[in-house]
């Protein structure tokens, strides 16, 4: 069997209407390796166009060439090739259009559904940027400096600067090809950490004094209604610094982030540690995600839900760590 990046790189080359899109409420790695692809893309003499379904949230909104992501849905019938992007199934990405053109699937979740004409998905990668940098070597491009602060930011991003479960060996050998190639760690790292509103901080106080926790002090709850953020005059929001600080309370194994979508119904963000595994409690769910980080969404009355739910979750942890096969 072909590799898949020989396939993806030879498709490329054989293409001139690219388009790239990511899956709905991108992340910092699908945003920022969509970009950095559609500058291979450019610097290959290709049409690229980068359309995603969501607008770009905070803190990314602000960042270096955001101008060049259109929102909203991809043309029917236009592009040679589409490059989904950390979609675990077309319906991921929001686009209705897609049933017609050459599938490429970029991913590296477990989850992926491999429905593309094309598919590469690995889940030991750290991040889907890293995928993009082996493409890139296969392409022969130029990596030049905003091409690799585009993938290196993806990497922190994806990796919370080097503390997530995903932090593997392949995160630094990249992340130093990429520095060597003129990515600037420093300016990345005041791009994504020190970029807070006094609103946002506001924020984060509110939300932390919800915490509640279970009695043996394994599972934390913190809560953002809709008021918090209307209050605040609030809309596109990066959340992971709060739950990232609920998750690194002695003793927590996993945090359960509730956001108030619409009344009575939340999409409930999960973050574990060591064995207790995320993704398997989402999916209880209806949900998905990684190991240590995945999500659901969920509806009922809010007193109710946070009864109810830690106690389904701490069975389901409790039962896993007792099956370590599961």
């Amino acid at each position: 069997m072909k590799n898949p990046v020989d396939s993806i790189s030879q498709k490329i080359h054989d293409s001139q209407r690219i388009v790239i899109t990511s899956h709905l409420r991108p992340d910092g790695d699908s945003i920022c390796t969509g970009l950095a692809l559609y500058y291979m893309g450019k610097s290959l003499g290709k049409n690229v166009d980068l359309i995603n379904k969501d607008k770009t949230p905070a803190p990314f909104n602000n960042f270096p060439d955001i101008e060049n992501i259109t929102i909203g849905q991809i043309p029917p019938n236009k592009y040679d090739i589409v490059i989904l992007l950390e979609c675990a199934n077309v319906s991921r990405s929001g686009q209705i259009h897609l049933d017609d053109t050459f599938k490429i699937n970029i991913d590296h979740h477990h989850s992926n559904d491999y429905y593309a004409d094309i598919d590469w998905v690995d889940p030991d990668a750290p991040a889907v940027a890293c995928l993009a940098y082996t493409l890139g070597e296969k392409l022969g491009i130029e990596f030049t400096s905003q091409i690799s602060s585009h993938l290196y930011c993806g990497i922190v991003s994806d990796t919370g600067s080097f503390r997530f479960s995903n932090t593997q060996a392949q995160a630094f050998e990249v992340s130093y090809k990429l520095i060597k190639h003129g990515a600037n760690p420093i300016k990345v790292s005041e791009m994504l950490f020190n970029n807070n509103s006094p609103e946002k901080i506001k924020l984060l106080g509110q939300v932390l004094s919800t915490l509640t926790m279970n009695e043996k002090g394994t599972i934390a709850l913190i809560t953002m209604f809709k008021k918090n953020l209307e209050d605040l005059n609030l809309k596109e929001i990066d959340t992971e610094d709060i739950i990232t600080l609920a998750r690194s309370i002695k003793g927590v194994e996993i945090v359960l982030f509730f956001k108030e979508m619409e009344k009575d119904t939340f999409r409930v963000s999960l973050r574990s540690k060591d064995k207790t595994n995320s993704a398997m409690v989402a999916e209880h769910f209806g949900g998905g995600g990684h190991l240590h980080a995945a999500g659901f969404t969920v509806s009922g009355n809010y007193e109710q839900l946070m009864r109810e739910i830690p106690q389904t979750v701490e069975t389901l942890t409790k039962s896993n760590s007792n099956n370590p096969s599961a």
